[in-house]
């Protein structure tokens, strides 16, 4: 089966879409109609064609081979309107949200690049490529393999050009475009063509001799003796023309599948939609690409004639007839309409439903009263979707509320946080797809009916499954634990943190210098193509891989050169500090809110495969870990007022203490049971000397060994972890199994069983299916073997931090302390804790965490606080 490669002519498609829209305006004032219109085209393309991968070509100036060869082409078009030109750096930053790369060059046009790559698909074979033009120019190009999708009044009349629909329409194959333009020219390009041939008489002179050459050359059989002289006078400019209007197919631009993969960027989009005001464009692309946080009423646009009415209840006599089908109905269901941010959050409506009938209301009427409390009714089991949300905005803890979209996450893991739509089209793809135009509280309304049927069926495969002790015991109580920390928030001090930004900031320039200095001058250290070019035509390392603007820079390729120049370990430390920097100090402060004066991260429980938690707007698990880089970000988050500690708890090595129980290898196990240095340990056993001559140098190595085999890492992986030679990380590893057999028996057997089963699960029966275990393509299914090596032993760490962090919380509130959690980093909880609770707190973090779980080895944990979270650790 083919791929499809989308290629787009951002130059001319942004221009159709700037005069199809009114001026529009962001709420700052830059002009955004053509980015809309833009967006608008863009979300139809990827919804309807479903591109693998996708390009925007740009025009990139005037000035070209072309103009060159021709002063005048083009010279009869006016300059462009600022109001158009001010958006085109608008669609660069939109493109990046997206994650499409946009592409220009110098000397070529947009038609160019659009034909050298779609030349480039066709070459390499399995590609079906749409080129989507509102430039009639790109007809040339169509084939067995290219299509054009050509707008023709706005950007939603589109008509597709195959070999047949271009034959039919011109009454020869497409490469003879550029035949007629060089007889009858193009006004709006400026190709001058043969003066007084027009396209109905170039046609028919190409019908009877074939290419343009072929016509000079039977000049004499053309009739009409005014026509044949204005051939003959102006064979130079027809040939001239045609040249004008060929398109370059051997511009220097590769075509590359993996680099022109759509890779959306949900933070950055979002945040660029917020900045312009552009809600739609950020609805449709939630659609497309939902992310972690998703407004669960953002539902799918499929159109269906059998669609559910909401009844919209305001009376009371209504509110008392329906409450009454609620209270009867086996699965009564609801969909919270929420509003505003947390800890702020509002619930404005609800849909309701029996699982028969769907019904709005709304916040304030007078059903309310009687419907609302139903939800708190002890004597009804009620189905949501986004009881997080139902959390924060008071629901009862106490309420018999479940979650669809947690059910469907731990039944299928690979689809994340899905909507309503996308669980409905999943698990119930016959039935009616949500109406497309209802408003935000109908939607609901129909989504509760969705969600009441969505249940039974989901619930049902967690128990095949044998998750539901999973759901009940661990997930669903869980979710209230996030909400309180997701309201807790963290509290910053802004002043310190201004002073750190200031201090980073002193310490990038400091770094630049020093670059500068290896460098012999300055360039834009942020430059991916200046760089490469300092690396390896200037300081002449050894270059990695190139890809289509030259060198490439990223981390991959400079990890393995930190130790070839100087120079690269400070690009590096300059990188780590400017992302630190871009990412918690610049961006921080923004996050704070106005009333807390704390910061209130989302914990994602339904995005990774592996179960373990993630966090965003601001992201706290990716702060690096006892560097000076992470102390620094760590300082200014501090207690808040009425409190006087953060406190830090943190399991010890979790992931290779579970690696000993499951593996039960008899040195893992013993290291572990008699409290010894597992890394010591193990350097003494692979490099074959005894415990007290192991140098820090072989610790080191053992320890990257120790945690790459959890992660199922190469000796290709090792190498670069370690900066050896991939012989010595082989040997490494050979050596390891060999000490270790323990680990190797359980590696082999679990990869083995994940082949016979086609999963794997965790110590509590997590499961995550791995459909790649059975490609016959080898890279797909090494990538599986390694999920399954580590997703037994990441996947029960996360099983163990999350029970105990609801052990925690239970015991923190049985105890009636002040006390509360505050984070969840992976294998630490993060405490607000009081000079009095301080050692009562100790005592509970070690009695949940500590004791949660029964393995043959110890699970300790690391207890350290202090007056900002820099301390603690």
């Amino acid at each position: 089966m083919s791929q499809r490669f989308m290629i787009l002519d951002g130059s001319s498609l942004l221009f159709r879409a700037f005069y199809a829209l009114p001026l529009l305006t962001s709420p700052t004032g830059e002009y955004t109609n053509a980015v809309v219109g833009f967006s608008n085209m863009l979300q139809k393309m990827i919804a309807e064609y479903k591109p693998d991968c996708m390009v925007v070509a740009f025009d990139k100036s005037r000035h070209t081979f072309r103009t060159e060869m021709f002063a005048d082409y083009k010279g009869n078009r006016d300059k462009a309107p600022e109001e158009f030109s001010a958006q085109v750096p608008l669609l660069r930053e939109f493109l990046e949200g997206w994650g499409i790369p946009f592409l220009e060059m110098d000397n070529y046009e947009a038609d160019d690049i659009i034909g050298t790559l779609s030349k480039r698909a066709e070459e390499a074979g399995g590609y079906e490529v749409l080129i989507v033009t509102g430039d009639r120019d790109a007809l040339q190009l169509v084939s067995k393999d290219v299509n054009v999708l050509y707008t023709r009044k706005g950007i939603s009349d589109i008509v597709r050009y195959d070999e047949a629909a271009f034959k039919e329409k011109y009454g020869f194959e497409p490469i003879r475009l550029i035949d007629l333009k060089g007889l009858m020219g193009d006004s709006s390009d400026n190709i001058p063509g043969v003066p007084g041939v027009g396209e109905k008489t170039a046609t028919k002179l190409l019908l009877q001799f074939g290419f343009l050459e072929d016509v000079y050359a039977h000049i004499d059989e053309v009739s009409g003796k005014k026509l044949k002289e204005k051939l003959t006078e102006n064979q130079a400019q027809a040939e001239l023309s045609k040249k004008l209007a060929t398109i370059e197919r051997n511009a220097p631009v590769e075509f590359t599948p993996e680099e022109y993969a759509i890779t959306p960027d949900h933070e950055r989009f979002f945040a660029f939609c917020d900045k312009y005001g552009m809600r739609s464009a950020r609805q449709g692309f939630e659609k497309l690409y939902p992310a972690q946080g998703t407004l669960l009423l953002e539902l799918g646009t499929e159109e269906t004639e059998q669609k559910h009415k909401a009844a919209r209840i305001a009376g009371r006599n209504e509110a008392e007839v329906f409450a009454d089908k609620l209270r009867k109905a086996s699965v009564p269901a609801f969909c919270g309409v929420y509003e505003g941010k947390v800890p702020h959050l509002k619930l404005r409506a609800l849909g309701l439903s029996t699982g028969d009938e769907n019904a709005v209301v709304e916040s304030g009427s007078e059903a309310w009263d009687i419907l609302y409390p139903l939800l708190e009714d002890a004597s009804l089991h009620w189905v949501t979707i986004d009881l997080k949300s139902f959390y924060h905005v008071g629901g009862s803890r106490e309420a018999h509320v479940e979650d669809v979209q947690l059910a469907a996450y731990l039944a299928d893991p690979s689809i994340g946080t899905a909507d309503v739509e996308q669980l409905r089209s999943i698990w119930l793809p016959s039935a009616p797809a949500i109406s497309a135009d209802e408003d935000e509280t109908e939607k609901a309304a129909e989504g509760a009916g969705i969600v009441s049927k969505l249940w039974p069926v989901i619930f049902e495969k967690l128990k095949g499954y044998d998750m539901e002790k999973l759901y009940n015991d661990m997930e669903k109580p869980l979710v209230a634990v996030l909400a309180e920390m997701e309201e807790n928030g963290i509290y910053v001090n802004r002043d310190r943190l201004s002073a750190q930004a200031e201090a980073v900031g002193k310490k990038l320039l400091d770094l630049e210098q020093e670059i500068y200095t290896l460098a012999k001058h300055p360039f834009n250290i942020n430059s991916p193509k200046q760089l490469g070019e300092v690396l390896f035509d200037e300081l002449g390392l050894p270059a990695q891989k190139k890809t289509k603007t030259g060198y490439s820079t990223n981390a991959e390729v400079l990890n393995s050169l930190r130790y070839v120049h100087p120079i690269v370990e400070k690009i590096l430390e300059y990188r780590l500090w400017m992302k630190l920097k871009s990412t918690y100090l610049d961006s921080i402060g923004e996050l704070i809110d106005s009333e807390t004066k704390r910061v209130h991260t989302t914990f994602n429980q339904m995005v990774t495969a592996t179960g373990r938690l993630s966090s965003s707007d601001p992201n706290l698990q990716n702060i690096p870990v006892r560097k000076e880089e992470g102390r620094i970000i760590r300082e200014f988050f501090e207690p808040g007022e009425g409190y006087d500690y953060l406190l830090s708890a943190d399991y010890s090595q979790i992931e290779l203490r579970i690696l000993a129980h499951l593996s039960q290898d008899k040195n893992f196990v013993n290291a572990f049971t008699h409290d010894e240095d597992i890394h010591a340990r193990t350097a003494s056993e692979v490099f074959g000397v005894p415990m007290e001559d192991v140098t820090s140098e072989l610790r080191r190595r053992a320890k990257a060994v120790n945690f790459g085999i959890v992660y199922g890492i190469s000796d290709y992986g090792l190498s670069q972890d370690l900066g050896i030679s991939r012989k010595d990380a082989a040997g490494y590893i050979k050596s390891y199994f060999e000490k270790c057999p323990g680990v190797k028996s359980f590696i082999d057997g679990t990869v083995s069983e994940a082949h016979e089963k086609g999963y794997v699960t965790t110590l509590f029966g997590r499961r995550r299916d791995l459909p790649q275990i059975h490609s016959k393509n080898f890279t797909q299914r090494s990538l599986a073997e390694r999920m399954a090596m580590n997703t037994p032993i990441q996947g029960t760490a996360a099983d163990i931090i999350k029970l105990a962090m609801a052990a925690a919380y239970r015991a923190i509130k049985d105890a009636g302390l002040k006390s509360r959690i505050l984070l969840q980093v992976h294998d630490e909880l993060v405490i607000e804790t009081t000079e009095e609770e301080l050692s009562k707190v100790q005592e509970i973090l070690r009695g949940a965490m500590e004791k949660i779980v029964s393995l043959s080895v110890p699970l300790p944990i690391d207890i350290h606080y202090g007056k900002n979270w820099a301390e603690a650790k």
